[in-house]
């Protein structure tokens, strides 16, 4: 298990606050999250300042040292992805610590493919020789993440978010060949910067749709430099809500969802 937490706005959005800060920050998830457990294998954050992907990651957990509250804090992005990893499949590792990077894709992951070690041997098979090779680590999700970036290599053109549905549908029947009565969870985000899109498979997952700047309660500032006569819109993705007093909304399981050029959320079943 671990915890994830994304964003995507049309204007550049500070995340400290929902990352450092709020009653339930991401920060706070890797010390201890709702059910109690701890998240503390590394974590990592990334953002496309200047439209490049930027991770900065580490393999000490969030609430130890000022390492994570500094790199948050310097965070100003219209996409957002953030991470705390509880170890299950891989050691923890650089290599292993999320979100993982390839050209201008990040993506992340909280669940676990059980029996791995044989799933493995279907992923690697279906891969793309240069995705295959960029794997440098030893867990499910870096392997589910190539194997999803050699679906989109092959049809560029093809609606992203089906490109993941149907490869996360191909995971699920992998596992279930392995263990029939497998139940693999798959709760990830992919993103190139501009398009984001994800899935709950098995893991609670919450979004909140904000359509207006708003002072926040906790800093008592905007998190947005507003343009005047723009409207801003955004949308928020994590593993758990992290303020108490917005209207978090669930995302049905067993679905995959994109934000759409409006901003919204589209979702489909998986």
């Amino acid at each position: 298990m671990c915890r994830l937490y994304a964003m995507r706005a049309n204007e550049p959005t500070r995340v400290e606050c929902g990352l450092v800060h709020s009653q339930n920050a991401l920060m706070q998830q890797s010390k201890g999250d709702s059910t109690g457990l701890m998240h503390g294998h590394g974590w990592g954050v990334a953002d496309y300042p200047d439209g490049v992907p930027v991770v900065e990651k580490q393999t000490w957990a969030a609430y130890h040292g000022e390492h994570f509250a500094k790199k948050a804090a310097s965070v100003y992005a219209h996409t957002v992805v953030a991470h705390v990893r509880r170890a299950t499949v891989g050691e923890p590792s650089m290599e292993n610590t999320h979100p993982f990077a390839y050209g201008r894709w990040i993506f992340a992951h909280n669940g676990t493919i059980r029996d791995f070690d044989e799933v493995r041997d279907h992923l690697l098979d279906a891969l793309d020789f240069g995705q295959r090779n960029a794997i440098h680590g030893t867990t499910d999700s870096e392997h589910v993440f190539h194997y999803l970036l050699s679906l989109w290599s092959r049809a560029p053109e093809a609606d992203l978010l089906e490109t993941v549905r149907s490869g996360l549908k191909q995971v699920v029947e992998w596992c279930q060949l392995v263990d029939p009565d497998a139940k693999p969870s798959l709760n990830i985000v992919l993103t190139d910067g501009v398009q984001l899109v994800g899935s709950r498979l098995g893991r609670s997952l919450w979004f909140l749709d904000r359509s207006a700047v708003f002072d926040c309660d906790i800093c008592g500032k905007p998190h947005v430099h507003h343009e005047t006569g723009a409207h801003y819109r955004s949308i928020e993705v994590a593993s758990e809500p992290l303020t108490a007093d917005e209207d978090w909304k669930g995302v049905p399981d067993c679905s995959v969802y994109a934000v759409d050029p409006d901003f919204k959320l589209r979702f489909q079943s998986l």
